[in-house]
């Protein structure tokens, strides 16, 4: 026996000894590096239904509970936003998901002949890589047939013609304009990120269309803020599909009452009257007034003794004017500036208090320069194709914020001065000739103006002249 032990531990020498050759000859003689399985190709199909229970195209449907069966383990992706249920039931279904099933308990009773869908799009997910099923529709019917009518459209958004995915699109059999306000829809569609919406299995009828920002599922217009867009008439869906339908939303900015901010605590021990000012480097720009801003209200304010000298004469200036904001924190001296000149602004000891009766210690005095031309660009704009019956205005802005709003009368239009950098181009419809955007009013059923970008930004240079051709885009049919 032990003989035999002996020679088959020679043999297990021999044979591990082969092996590390044959290792150290494939690893080019020196150590072999241990690689762990990769795991197969990534899984990037979504989930597939394997069956469901009613099944799908089902007639006479009355159950409470459909269940779905899937190929894979799956998830629920914010189920409560993204399913789409057409008719809108007045209950939110209860959906549960388990290990390869997701189950729909209908809380509401089912119209009679009424075709009912319910989208998963987006929905539905599988555990393992998130791939998310795309256009999965469970399409029943209460009576004996289905509804098979289509409406298709677009929305953008009327300042900036983008789209917004988080808008729904809503149909109303109830031709009222008070149905946006007290009733929830019959049918409701997603906005895509082009801003495309699609209705499918639709019965035949006559709808209003309307464009909504829901919050919390209520499917009403109940703000001027909500994002909100209404179609002028009403769409009939028949046999004969209708045209694409164009909707453009608008939303008002919500109005801050004056003085609606909380004040911040103010610092006791602080014994005079504090500001800051606009200036870049002691230097004002040409194009902008002087700004002085405070940190709290002001509770006295005496313009008559702020004085404007400027260095060569040290006489005062006139020409310019004060204004106090609202909230009485906020001075704008407005002032039609010489070029490359230092000026002096006085501020005596009691121009102003704030609320604890703080004022300066002792007189101010506020000295800048303004700058010169030749550091600003100038423009020379033509434009083609120029039809003033639409009272179009050019909007120039810079980083989203709008800098110059130009009505455009002649297609020629002179800047004197600009600061240099890259501007963005738009141009505003402007339907009632006021110079500014306006929102639409769906109680008097007027639409908002319309803002379209231009296909081109302006690149102002230092005393440089732009003389740039600009071709004009028509109104938004």
């Amino acid at each position: 026996m032990f003989a035999i032990h002996m020679q088959t531990k020679s043999l297990l020498g021999v044979f591990f000894a082969a092996v590390t050759v044959i290792l150290l000859v494939l690893s080019g003689g020196g150590c072999a590096n241990i690689v762990p399985p990769t795991g197969g190709p990534r899984d990037s199909l979504p989930p597939q239904i394997v069956r469901v229970t009613p099944a799908d195209r089902t007639k006479h449907f009355d159950q409470e509970k459909i269940t779905f069966y899937f190929d894979e383990y799956v998830d629920l992706n914010d189920v409560y936003q993204n399913l789409v249920i057409s008719p809108l039931p007045k209950s939110v279904p209860q959906v549960d998901r388990k290990l390869k099933t997701v189950t729909v308990r209908l809380k509401d009773s089912l119209q009679p002949n009424t075709t009912y869908v319910l989208n998963f799009t987006n929905v539905i997910k599988d555990i393992t890589e998130g791939n998310k099923a795309k256009d999965m529709l469970y399409v029943v019917t209460t009576g004996d047939y289905f509804d098979s009518l289509q409406l298709s459209g677009n929305v953008k958004m009327a300042k900036t013609i983008k789209a917004d995915s988080t808008l729904t699109v809503m149909l109303h059999s109830n031709l009222e304009d008070s149905a946006v306000f007290k009733q929830r829809p019959e049918y409701i569609a997603k906005v895509d990120s082009t801003g495309d919406f699609l209705f499918r299995y639709l019965r035949p009828g006559t709808y209003r269309i309307y464009a909504l920002k829901d919050e919390g599922g209520s499917y009403l217009y109940t703000s001027k803020t909500q994002g909100f867009a209404f179609a002028d008439s009403p769409v009939v869906v028949s046999a004969t599909p209708p045209p694409p339908v164009r909707l453009y939303a608008y939303a008002e900015e919500e109005q801050k009452a004056a003085g609606s901010a909380e004040e911040p605590e103010l610092d006791k021990k602080e014994k005079r009257l504090k500001f800051q000012i606009n200036l870049q480097g002691q230097q004002q720009d040409l194009l902008e007034p002087l700004v002085i801003t405070f940190p709290s209200a002001l509770k006295t304010y005496n313009p008559e003794k702020m004085l404007l000298t400027t260095d060569s004469t040290m006489t005062p200036v006139t020409g310019h004017t004060f204004t106090l904001d609202s909230t009485r924190k906020i001075i704008t001296m407005n002032m039609q500036w010489q070029e490359g000149t230092r000026y002096n602004l006085v501020l005596p000891k009691d121009f102003a208090t704030d609320s604890l009766d703080r004022g300066l210690l002792k007189p101010d005095t506020i000295r800048f320069t303004t700058r010169e031309r030749k550091e600003y660009g100038q423009a020379r704009l033509t434009f083609n194709k120029l039809d003033t019956t639409v009272h179009p205005v050019l909007l120039i802005s810079q980083g989203g914020t709008l800098k110059n709003a130009f009505p455009l009368r002649s297609n020629i239009l002179n800047i004197d001065l600009y600061n240099p950098g890259d501007y963005d181009l738009q141009v505003l419809f402007d339907r009632n000739n006021n110079g500014k955007w306006d929102p639409g009013d769906f109680i008097k059923h007027i639409q908002p103006e319309i803002i379209v970008p231009l296909d081109r930004k302006l690149t102002f240079k230092a005393n440089w002249t732009l003389e740039p051709e600009i071709n004009l885009k028509e109104p938004p049919k």
